[in-house]
């Protein structure tokens, strides 16, 4: 899908009940009542916000330059989708990044792997379900895509997300765990988790 493409807003609406586990391409109306689409251009400066807010509210410390690249959604657009958890009103509780078919957006994953990044949920928002549905939608689109796996990293201070990968099925991949310099002198070890989607996947 083209950066054009991703901002499009794309939906073609289906109904789910709670406990189904997968969700298709597309918009889905959830039973919450939020619908998870692609973020259109109008929105990346509220998508922006909603993410700068969710990793405010969970990390401390985060560098300016840090919080700066949470709310450059272009930036993210341009290397991939960005999903968004929206209210019936347009009011967004919610978002995810996703690379395109056959990217990755880090070095995390690998060949047959698909990786996301920056999953938030609004402060507000939190308690409704917002991030395990966006999570169970970035392994639908791995589904879809056939990759044998869903990676990603996670800061040690995300104990909810922690939580949450797990309920879901997530390990730690403790040999791709590394530590990255967030800024001169300051140090971050980042977390790594994996879903395998194929029972024969390494």
């Amino acid at each position: 899908m083209t950066a054009s493409a991703a901002g499009s807003g794309r939906k073609t609406g289906s109904n789910y009940p709670r406990n189904r586990a997968r969700f298709a391409t597309g918009a889905h109306v959830l039973p919450q009542t939020f619908v998870i689409r692609t973020a259109t251009p109008e929105e990346y400066d509220v998508v922006g916000r909603v993410t700068e807010e969710a990793y405010l509210s969970s990390y401390s410390g985060l560098s300016p330059a840090y919080v700066q690249s949470l709310r450059d959604v272009e930036a993210r657009v341009r290397l991939g989708d960005v999903w968004v958890a929206a209210e019936p009103d347009g009011a967004i509780v919610g978002t995810v990044w996703v690379p395109r078919p056959g990217e990755h957006l880090s070095e995390l994953a690998r060949e047959g792997e698909l990786d996301f990044r920056q999953l938030a949920v609004a402060p507000s928002a939190r308690g409704r379900g917002v991030g395990e549905a966006l999570t169970r939608h970035v392994i639908a689109l791995a589904e879809e895509r056939g990759a044998v796996r869903v990676v990603m990293n996670s800061g040690p201070e995300m104990l909810g997300a922690h939580a949450l990968y797990a309920k879901i099925g997530f390990r730690r991949l403790p040999e791709r765990e590394h530590r990255i310099e967030v800024e001169p002198g300051r140090f971050l070890d980042l977390l790594a988790f994996g879903l395998d989607l194929d029972r024969n996947a390494a």
